[in-house]
């Protein structure tokens, strides 16, 4: 009975997880029937500048483009490159950064751009999806000619889909889940449906029609039609990012169930436009959707509501992707480090609220400067044909190096890099219509990301570390010496150095020589995140003191790193070791008590007036810093908000004169 009992529990947890997956992972490239035969058919001069063995053929590149770069490059090749379970072309830079540096540039590049997809989908989907409306008649004279009301529905739904993202990912996924599963069904019994009137088009699984038609007379877009082609597979860089919050065996099930209700939507689209391509009446029609146009009447209402669904669910895919592609970079010194959350019980589901709302303003503003599906269309899909041939060059160094597979390293290369860089090159002839968009929103991420990491480049370049036990004597010196005023019992510096032998120079240049900080207990913590979500422990080396403490807090993901509650914990427990003597805090509304006052320094580096930097090393640091103040504080990162803080700014590094530099007495002056 037992056995029996959990065999039930396990299919209920794979179907659970089968629909959290739908509901999270295919959402981008679950909408691309929205706008696949759509664009192709457009850039033919439309429905009736076509005729069967153009749509057979571009059908059949429809579905081979789909099978060699989203099943065979991604489901079958890229989520085996996986880093502790996470995906994405960041985490796929960290198995392969001691590769060789160059990779850094790939990364940035390729992650740029991704992200920069993630603002245009949302904007792209649902906009598409909300046009779907002027299908219907009473909803198109509702429309009416112009787009602002269109613009207005799109605008509220993607606040509503931003607003919700603080809930986490598995509520979303079960919510959305169902709805995923039910929009699949409906491409599929839609597409089988049309494909029995003009089952001709079942030629199209033949990749021969598909060479056929790039270099057909009757194909009047040429190797361009690429451009629209590569629309269906849009959503397999972000299939690849979300692996770390369903896990791979999740998509291994799903993916198959997925791709056929794709492959049978697109031969539906195109069974019909092969029925009605004389249809002088559909050539009448502007901007002609053959998704919802395939549709009798009494559907298209419920095809308009599930391909709404479906867009806020693609926008979803993006949307998580993005949180995932954030977190990665910030550990990779890409990107400033911010606040991160964790609303479910697995470090793969995240929110991060100031990309939410960047992501949400940057959806809003695309919207409001295009305002039709169409001309979105435009910007669409460039940048996701960057990350995916640079996502193929870091495949290639992964399996070459990592692996040792260089047969298949090569293959990979030479067969995925041809593929994309063709259409990445069809994808160009959009640049003037829109791409040039998506070019500048990811030149200003790469901007960020350059800066980031150059920065931080110089900054461990000029760093100074001095040896801790150096200057263990001084500080207990200092503690001891009553002459001098006592700042706090206890004062504290925050360190991320990993090495407790030594400490950054400007701490103890802080303590020792700019105003000498007299405290009864000295204070030298860092927080380290670990992969358990509830764990909290810590380490302290004492070098053999009683006043000096180096503190390494280790804390689950869904902790929050209170440093001040924390600390005051850790200041009781090494009392009753002996380790710490007792604090004497006689004045408190709570009474007297053993533990002292606290104070925390927080140092902020800054470029010195005159430095010996380039000009260039200079504007990035400055730009750094900048950024970083945006970014907002560490401050609020380590709970210190309504703490006793002093604010300290220290040049990166001192200027020391020139050796036969030395000024001299001016002649002639009275001496007294």
């Amino acid at each position: 009975m037992n056995l029996k009992t959990g065999e039930d529990k396990k299919k209920n947890l794979k179907l659970g997880m089968f629909l959290v997956t739908i509901g999270i992972v295919y959402g981008d490239i679950g909408t691309s029937p929205l706008y696949v035969m759509k664009s192709i058919v457009a850039g033919n001069g439309g429905i009736g500048g076509v005729d069967e063995r153009f749509i057979i053929g571009a059908l059949s590149l429809v579905i081979w483009t789909v099978t060699l770069l989203t099943t065979v490059k991604y489901v079958l090749i890229a989520l085996r490159a996986d880093n502790h379970g996470e995906g994405g072309i960041f985490s796929l830079y960290a198995l392969v950064k001691n590769c060789g540096k160059w990779l850094i540039v790939p990364a940035m590049l390729g992650g740029a751009a991704l992200l920069a997809d993630g603002v245009l989908t949302p904007a792209v989907t649902v906009t598409t999806a909300v046009e779907g409306l002027r299908s219907i008649e009473v909803m198109n004279r509702f429309l009416g000619q112009g787009q602002w009301k269109v613009v207005i529905i799109t605008l509220l739904i993607i606040f509503i889909l931003f607003s919700v993202q603080h809930a986490g990912t598995s509520k979303i996924g079960k919510a959305f889940g169902p709805c995923m599963l039910l929009w699949f069904s409906f491409l599929g019994v839609t597409g089988v449906w049309m494909i029995f009137n003009h089952p001709a088009v079942l030629k199209a699984f033949n990749p021969l029609y598909a060479i056929e038609v790039l270099f057909s007379p009757h194909n009047k877009a040429g190797l361009m039609i690429l451009g629209s082609v590569f629309l269906a597979t849009t959503g397999a860089e972000a299939l690849y990012s979300d692996m770390g919050h369903v896990g791979r065996e999740n998509i291994y099930r799903s993916w198959p169930f997925v791709k056929g209700c794709l492959i049978l939507n697109y031969l539906g689209q195109g069974a019909w436009i092969i029925a009605n391509m004389n249809n002088t009446a559909l050539q009448n029609i502007p901007d002609l959707n053959p998704f919802f146009e395939m549709l009798p009447g009494m559907l298209r209402p419920v095809a308009v509501i599930l391909s709404a669904m479906a867009a806020v669910i693609a926008s979803q895919a993006l949307i998580t992707g993005s949180y995932t592609l954030v977190s990665e970079a910030i550990l990779l010194d890409l990107l400033p480090h911010l606040e991160i959350r964790y609303p479910a019980d697995t470090k793969g589901q995240l929110y991060i609220k100031s990309v939410n709302n960047i992501l949400w303003i940057g959806c809003s503003l695309v919207v409001l400067i295009f305002r039709s599906g169409h001309k979105i269309e435009s910007a669409y899909g460039l940048a996701i044909t960057v990350t995916m041939l640079l996502t193929t060059v870091m495949l290639f160094s992964y399996l070459r190096s990592v692996k040792k597979r260089k047969v298949l390293s090569f293959a990979v290369l030479l067969v995925f890099g041809l593929i994309e860089v063709v259409f990445f090159i069809s994808s160009l002839g959009k640049f003037l219509h829109g791409g040039y968009f998506t070019a500048i929103l990811t030149l200003l991420i790469l901007f960020i990301m350059v800066i980031w990491y150059r920065g931080t480049q110089l900054e461990r370049k000029y760093r100074t570390d001095l040896k801790m036990q150096d200057h263990v004597a001084s500080l207990s010196a200092l503690s001891k010496d009553e002459s001098v005023y006592l700042m706090s019992h206890n004062l504290v510096y925050l360190d991320n150095a990993k090495d407790i032998e030594t400490i950054d120079r400007d701490i103890l240049y802080s303590i020792l020589d700019k105003d000498p900080k007299r405290a009864q207990a000295y204070w030298f913590v860092s927080v380290n995140v670990l992969d358990e979500p509830m764990t909290m422990n810590y380490q302290v080396e004492t070098y053999g003191s009683d006043c000096i403490f180096r503190i390494r807090l280790n804390l689950g993901f869904k902790c929050s790193p209170r440093v001040n509650v924390y600390l005051r914990q850790i200041v009781q427990d090494l009392q009753c070791s002996g380790e710490l003597p007792l604090q004497d805090k006689r004045y408190s509304i709570y009474g007297k008590s053993t533990v002292g006052s606290f104070k925390f320094c927080v140092i902020h580096k800054s470029v010195p007036t005159k430095t010996e930097l380039s000009v260039l090393d200079e504007f990035i640091l400055n730009a750094k810093y900048a950024i970083r103040h945006v970014a907002g504080s560490k401050v609020k990162w380590y709970g210190l908000d309504n703490s006793s803080l002093i604010y300290e700014s220290v040049p990166l590094f001192v200027l020391h004169s020139k050796s036969d530099e030395h000024i001299q007495r001016a002649e002639g002056e009275k001496k007294e």
